[in-house]
């Protein structure tokens, strides 16, 4: 084979070449932005996604329930509140994305280390929080939204 053969077979190569690895670069690009609009895509569906949880509080001398009831936002969501419960106190709730689950008893004395008293966050029949005693009175539960709905 000649130089200007060589030269010529060199140069379509190369050609060749880039664009092969040119179109690879644009599959690539476009596989990335795909998934990447497809994992937007499932993201935006979960965080927007609807779930029910179920609220319990029970025990002695229960003067308010706070508790997250669906209204708001995810970062910043509203509490509902019922004033004298009776309880024991159940209430389901529809809660959107990303939105945590809270129930909140207060009792008349907030002081009272031994306080009779429970709260519960119920998904599916799987328990997301619980407290009893002094840590329902001072923090109540909370939990995260549930992502494996």
């Amino acid at each position: 084979m000649n130089r200007t053969s060589r030269t010529a077979t060199c140069a379509a190569a190369v050609t060749a070449l880039l664009f092969g690895l040119g179109a690879c670069a644009g599959v690539e690009e476009a596989v990335k932005a795909g998934a990447s609009q497809g994992a937007e895509k499932a993201a935006d569906e979960l965080l927007m996604t609807p779930y029910d949880v179920t609220y319990e509080v029970s025990g002695k001398d229960v003067v308010l329930i706070k508790y997250t009831g669906g209204k708001g936002t995810d970062l910043a969501p509203e509490e509902d509140t019922v004033d004298k419960p009776a309880v024991p106190w159940q209430k389901t709730v529809t809660l959107k994305g990303a939105m945590p689950p809270s129930v909140m008893p207060e009792i008349a004395d907030m002081l009272k280390t031994d306080a009779d008293i429970a709260c519960k966050i119920v998904y599916k029949g799987k328990v997301l929080a619980e407290a009893k005693g002094q840590k329902a009175v001072m923090g109540g539960c909370i939990a995260a939204a549930p992502m494996n709905r």
